[in-house]
C-alpha cells in the first residue's frame, strides 16, 4: 500500500438521499486504511442528469461548480461508478483544462483502493458469504472497473458466484427508466429471473441497486441489495 493520502468524498445525489450509510462506510473504510477524508459542503449534483437530457447550459453550470468545490482536492473519491464516469468521461470535454484536471484525480471507490492505494485484501469479514455482483454500465464501460470490486470482495472471504446477466444493464439509466418505464422494468425483471441463489447482490452504483431492489420488492422476491462500499467495510471487520 502507498503512504496515506487525503481525499475529498463526493457523496453523489443518490448516495446522499438513499444510500447515506454507503457514504459513511466509504469514509470508515478509507480512514481505516489511513486516508484522511474531507467533505466539501458546497458539493451538489455532478450534472449527469442534465447532460444526459441535453440541457447543456444547466449541466455546464453544475460542472463548473463541482470543479470549484473540488479544485484543491488531491483525489476525489465517489461511491458511484456512474457519477465518477461522468467526471472522468465528460468534464474535460465540457470544461476544458480544469475539467480534465479534475477528471484525472477522480476515482470510483474500488478503483481508488486498488489503483491508487494498492489494496489487495481488506480482511476476512465476508467469509462464508455468497454474493452476486452487478457490473453497472458506467463503471464497466466508461471507467473500465471490472476486476477491482470482485477481487476486493473475494479478498475479504466472499464467494462471488457466476451470474449470466451480471453485465447486462439493469434498466435504470436515469432518465431512461422514467421515459420508458415498461422496458426499464422488463430489463430489471430479466436480471432477477437469472439471479442465482445468493446471500446478497452488490454493485458500485446506488441507482442500479435501487432499480433491482425496487423490482424485487414488487415481486416479493430476491436477496438483500447492498452497496459495495458497505460490503467492503464489513470485509474489514
Amino acid at each position: 500500500m502507498m503512504s496515506p493520502t487525503r481525499v475529498a468524498l463526493f457523496a453523489t445525489c443518490l448516495a446522499d438521499q438513499f444510500y447515506a450509510e454507503a457514504c459513511a462506510d466509504t469514509v470508515r473504510l478509507l480512514r481505516h486504511l489511513g486516508v484522511a477524508v474531507d467533505f466539501p459542503e458546497g458539493q451538489t449534483c455532478c450534472g449527469q442528469p442534465s447532460h444526459n437530457s441535453g440541457h447543456r447550459d444547466d449541466a455546464l453550470r453544475m460542472v463548473r461548480h463541482t470543479i470549484d468545490v473540488f479544485h484543491d482536492a488531491e483525489y476525489v473519491v465517489l461511491p458511484s461508478g456512474s457519477c465518477a464516469g461522468m467526471i472522468r468521461g465528460h468534464y474535460g470535454q465540457l470544461a476544458g483544462k480544469k475539467g480534465q484536471q479534475l477528471s484525472e484525480r477522480t476515482y470510483e471507490l474500488s478503483q481508488f483502493l486498488v489503483e491508487v492505494l494498492g489494496v489487495e485484501s481488506l480482511g476476512s469479514g465476508l467469509q462464508g458469504q455468497t454474493l452476486a455482483y452487478h457490473h453497472g454500465c458506467h463503471a464497466l464501460r466508461e471507467l473500465g472497473v471490472e476486476n477491482e470490486p470482485l477481487n476486493l470482495l473475494r479478498g475479504a472471504g466472499a464467494e462471488v458466484v457466476d451470474w449470466e446477466a451480471d453485465r447486462e444493464c439493469c434498466g435504470f439509466g436515469g432518465l431512461f427508466s422514467t421515459k420508458m418505464p415498461e422496458v426499464s422494468a422488463a430489463m430489471a425483471d430479466h436480471k432477477l429471473e437469472t439471479l442465482p441463489d445468493v446471500d446478497a447482490v452488490t454493485s458500485t452504483d446506488g441507482g442500479c441497486l435501487m432499480q433491482m431492489s425496487g423490482r424485487a420488492q414488487h415481486k416479493r422476491t430476491g436477496p438483500p441489495f447492498v452497496h459495495l462500499a458497505s460490503l467492503l467495510w464489513r470485509g474489514v471487520q
